[in-house]
């Protein structure tokens, strides 16, 4: 489990898309003591490390769900990514609760403002509509974001969210990399996903 307050960002050293596939990132510090079997969130997908070295390199398993589902198939030799711990269960939730399970992919339409005033819209798969609504949580890319609005789709026309990039987000991450046109792993917030599965019980109950 993790909290989408990214703790620093790593770089691509190779990658392996085809099934039963493999990521190797050079870490940054702080990651001195990863243990092997350790969970790390990359982009916000929960992977786990397989082989770690004193060059500060670290390998990971990436199966054929994780490469259907996420932007690593896309992902180039030295593109930056976002690295974040496993929680304890000690530590304070300064973003929301991110199991590291990706619903599915973004893609980034429009970046506006800057500064202390930046934004970023992004068309989502329809089926991941019922669970974003505004001021609630979404995962991007592994970023614990705050929904600012979702706008209903035009006919024929993509679902869109926006979410607002205050300063150290977007310095301390990889969404300053962000264009128009890239894709985003996405994660919805787990306990809509769960209010839902248990209300579609009750009311099959009710109608038994």
């Amino acid at each position: 489990m993790f909290s989408g307050i990214i703790e620093t960002v790593g770089e691509t050293r190779w990658v392996r898309p085809e099934a039963d596939g493999a990521l190797r990132i050079g870490l940054a510090t702080g990651f001195a003591d990863l243990d092997l079997g350790e969970s790390v969130a990359v982009n916000g997908v929960c992977l786990t490390v397989t082989d770690r070295d004193a060059s500060g390199e670290a390998s990971f398993f990436l199966s054929a769900e994780t490469l259907s589902r996420s932007t690593f198939p896309h992902l180039s030799v030295g593109a930056a990514v976002n690295l974040e711990r496993a929680l304890r269960l000690s530590m304070r939730l300064s973003g929301h609760l991110v199991q590291g399970h990706v619903d599915g992919l973004a893609r980034i339409v429009a970046i506006t403002g800057g500064d202390d005033d930046r934004r970023m819209r992004l068309a989502l798969p329809g089926a991941l509509w019922p669970y974003c609504v505004e001021k609630g949580s979404i995962a991007l890319n592994g970023v614990s974001m705050t929904l600012t609005d979702v706008a209903a789709a035009e006919p024929g026309a993509p679902f869109t969210v926006g979410v607002a990039l205050i300063p150290h987000t977007w310095t301390h991450t990889t969404l300053q990399h962000a264009r128009l046109g890239d894709l985003v792993n996405v994660e919805v917030d787990v306990l809509a996903k769960y209010a839902e599965r248990l209300c579609h019980a009750y009311l099959k109950r009710s109608n038994a």
